[in-house]
């Protein structure tokens, strides 16, 4: 499979930036305009993120869709939320609508405090249990000529059928996380399995322990999906002097009541993935190329946090690196969204396939 690149949407100009007095949470032509130029600028996939305080994702990826050409959304989403049955046949029909470009990303749930929110009381390892079990049912739905019947753990229905069909037959999974739950319903579930951005090392450790469940299944590897804040200028110099100044906002931020408003959640965080985030960081605040763990100490690792800091060139190789060991997703979104995917899609995104279709011509001249 090739190397593609991921971003994320943002719904409102001000949705990263606490102080702004722009801040909606949906402004329709923000989102138009941000999801045009993620379009024209050459990525592939984008994420539509969710949470309890969020526009529905459903919705804004439709939207992402239907305003573009190729781009394929990434919907996140939460299984304790919408019934499996009503779940399949409203992604399938989104996916109809985007003729196939839709990917679907599995939210098992990493904090307690937040899926309370929404009525989940479920401890993680059953949330995990109950994500197994949902993706089963979706593709069942999916792939189902007539009417079927379903009994497990979580859920209970007869004779449900769809008359709604995925574009391709079936859409992407794509699963999440750094724990041992993670990785078993990863590696027996997923198409995809994402990745916060650790050092080199400790990410190779966890795609191996994603493939060896999926071996032991016999699946198929999972695509690997790793995901960074680059902090990009043109010159290293230039760009770690924007890293610091970058920081400083994010620490002010977090002196105030809002910073990841969407993600605040009392104490250390409960989820293996950012428990992992803030002990690496405190082996090392610089890892491997240009790795900087501090955004990630900053936000409490509150999501993907951790930077690739340097020129473009810099941050290229750093890529590059990640898919020497196996990650062909580039998860790429910065902390100014907007200003970066545009500097991204014109000094990153370049070079990286250049190197690329450079060793593509090498291997196949051999």
């Amino acid at each position: 499979m090739p190397v593609e690149f991921i971003s994320a949407v943002h719904t409102d100009s001000g949705s990263n930036n606490p102080a702004s007095s722009s801040r909606t949470g949906f402004d329709p032509d923000f989102l138009r305009k941000y999801a045009r130029t993620l379009d024209d600028g050459g990525f592939d996939h984008t994420l539509v993120a969710y949470h309890s305080a969020s526009p529905d994702a459903f919705q804004v990826a439709q939207f992402v869709a239907t305003h573009t050409e190729r781009i394929r959304p990434i919907l996140a989403h939460r299984p304790g939320v919408i019934f499996p049955t009503h779940a399949a046949r409203a992604l399938a029909t989104l996916d109809r609508i985007s003729k196939g470009r839709l990917s679907l990303h599995i939210i098992s749930g990493g904090s307690d405090e937040e899926q309370r929110r929404e009525g989940d009381y479920l401890g993680k390892a059953e949330r995990y249990e109950r994500s197994d079990e949902y993706i089963q049912i979706l593709r069942k739905v999916w792939q189902a000529d007539g009417p079927l019947s379903h009994e497990g753990k979580y859920f209970r229905f007869e004779g449900y059928a769809s008359d709604v069909k995925p574009y391709n037959g079936l859409i992407p999974v794509s699963v999440g996380g750094s724990s041992q739950d993670a990785y078993r319903v990863g590696g027996q579930q997923g198409d995809i399995f994402g990745l916060w951005g650790e050092p080199l090392k400790e990410t190779a450790e966890q795609i191996a322990a994603v493939n060896a469940v999926a071996d032991a299944a016999g699946r198929p590897h999972p695509r690997i999906w790793v995901s960074f804040r680059p902090i990009i200028a043109p010159t290293d110099e230039l760009a770690w002097e924007k890293a610091h100044r970058t920081l400083g906002v994010l620490k002010e931020q977090a002196a105030g009541t809002e910073l990841l408003r969407h993600y605040r959640t009392s104490g250390r965080p409960a989820n293996v993935g950012s428990q992992r985030l803030l002990d690496i960081a405190e082996r090392g605040e610089v890892h491997d190329r240009c790795l900087w763990t501090a955004p990630a100490v900053a936000t409490n690792a509150a999501g993907a946090s951790t930077a690739l800091v340097g020129s473009p060139e810099t941050v290229a190789r750093a890529l590059l690196d990640y898919v020497d060991i196996g990650c062909d997703l580039l998860s790429i979104r910065g902390y100014d969204p907007f200003n970066d995917a545009v500097d991204y899609a014109r000094h990153v995104l370049p070079l990286v396939r250049q190197e690329l279709a450079h060793r593509a011509a090498g291997a196949h001249a051999a």
